[in-house]
């Protein structure tokens, strides 16, 4: 299993928002209960918006087997994040993880 699966640092440091298409509700497949509107055409992942972001669907410590209950389902800022990047490591940060590729572990 791969950092990216087990980490949730980013889950515990970002705004997440996204198209009103990929609700349940409207189609898509983010579980209703899991988002709140912002607008007409944006939903946002809930839980994100708070001053210590951490999304609903993310269960577990950060970083100590953290999981996406929703992993199939989640929304494409989630699908789009890459483990490894500039972000990946600034959230990795703020949760007092080091950056992967730099020899140690979660």
């Amino acid at each position: 299993m791969s950092a990216c699966t087990t980490c949730g640092a980013c889950c515990a440091s970002f705004r997440v928002d996204f198209s009103v298409f990929e609700t349940q509700s409207e189609g898509g497949s983010v579980p209703d209960g899991l988002w709140v509107p912002v607008t007409d055409g944006i939903s946002r992942m809930r839980g994100t918006d708070h001053g210590r972001p951490r999304c609903a669907a993310l269960y577990g410590p950060v970083g100590q087997k953290a999981t996406c209950g929703i992993y199939e389902w989640r929304p494409s800022p989630c699908r789009e994040f890459e483990e490894g990047s500039d972000a990946c490591a600034s959230a990795r940060r703020r949760h007092g993880l080091p950056a992967l590729g730099d020899g140690r572990s979660l």
